[in-house]
């Protein structure tokens, strides 16, 4: 972790199989994954954790790359209010 405490965001990113799209967790910074490919649901419960023990935002991807939601798990001191 760097000087912040903080460690490296965690990203469900979606990947190719055989046997069709799947999703993995990956930390920003690391092309390897940290899990096996799995389903969206999944790898959103096995990444939630990993964020939490790095302080850091957990950012779900869509299908298609693009980034769908984000949840933080930092210790910010002034924390934005919840608009969901």
């Amino acid at each position: 972790m760097g000087k912040s405490g903080k460690g490296p965001n965690v990203h469900v990113v979606p990947v190719r199989t055989p046997s069709g799209p799947k999703f993995t967790v990956r930390e920003a910074g690391n092309p390897d994954p940290l899990i096996r490919p799995t389903t969206q649901e999944r790898a959103i419960e096995r990444g939630r954790p990993i964020a939490r023990d790095n302080h850091s935002e957990l950012v779900i991807h869509r299908p298609n790359g693009r980034i769908r939601d984000s949840d933080s798990h930092g210790h910010d001191s002034n924390p934005p209010r919840d608009r969901k």
